[in-house]
């Protein structure tokens, strides 16, 4: 314990050092040490452990973000197939205006 004593931070070199990380073996004071998963351990070590993790989920939203795109494509197509066929549907003479001409202009 003598030893730890006598340390100084590494990003601090006027502070004393309080903890060793495990990963790194280096001394860190109070500000630049933290605890995770039930262990004492420096901010560099503790980003370089977490990258794995967050590299593979980039991975799967890649996919879902695919996916996305493609549900969305089909969506909006289905949506301008249904208009043009409803409007295939209306029958010739109320494009020509014979229809609804009649129906609204013949009526006093």
């Amino acid at each position: 314990m003598s030893a730890l004593s006598h340390q100084r931070c590494l990003n601090h070199e006027f502070r004393e050092a309080v903890a060793r990380c495990p990963e790194c073996r280096q001394y860190f004071c109070r500000e630049c040490i933290t605890e995770h998963d039930d262990r004492v351990i420096c901010a560099a070590c503790l980003k370089r452990l977490a990258r794995p993790t967050a590299r593979h989920r980039w991975h799967w939203t890649g996919v879902w973000i695919i996916g996305e795109c493609l549900a969305g494509v089909l969506t909006v197509w289905l949506f301008f197939y249904m208009a043009g066929r409803s409007l295939l549907s209306i029958p010739d003479s109320f494009h020509e205006g014979t229809v609804w001409k009649s129906k609204f202009l013949d009526e006093p």
